[in-house]
């Protein structure tokens, strides 16, 4: 199985407001640089669509470092929350159903495909690639404001 890295962000210009996301996806000696945006959305929703927009460029099954500054996202795996709510028919464990279902649904899709591993990397640091994917994300925002 090939071995793919990939960084992704996602931001908010207002929580909801505009929003952007950034990925960078690795594989050898190739890197791709992605990104979009949506005019009213929430940071949450931009964090966990960079990291699905990303999955979705794989062509065929991969073994996936996927580093994101999201705890949210990354906790939703390395946790087992994604799990839990599959199991309880996309419910928290307070019977509230589960925002975002669909990009969950989505990445958990995602994880039947690929051997993902979710890694937790801190935001605006010296991280190269994260602050990379943050001015993605950003510069996506700027073309959804007008």
């Amino acid at each position: 199985m090939d071995k793919v890295t990939i960084y992704t962000d996602g931001a908010c210009s207002g929580n909801p407001g505009p929003g952007g996301w950034g990925a960078i996806l690795m594989y050898g000696d190739n890197k791709k640089e992605i990104s979009g945006g949506k005019k009213e959305t929430t940071n949450n929703v931009m964090e966990l669509t960079a990291a699905l927009q990303a999955l979705k460029q794989l062509k065929y099954p991969c073994e996936v470092e996927l580093y994101s500054d999201s705890a949210y996202l990354v906790n939703g795996f390395s946790n087992g929350w994604i799990y839990n709510w599959k199991k309880n028919n996309w419910k928290t464990a307070n019977k509230e159903p589960v925002k975002n279902q669909e990009i969950w649904e989505e990445l958990y899709n995602m994880t039947q495909i690929h051997k993902i591993t979710f890694i937790k990397v801190k935001g605006h640091s010296d991280n190269e690639y994260n602050n990379r994917c943050d001015e993605l994300a950003r510069e996506a925002i700027k073309q959804q404001t007008f």
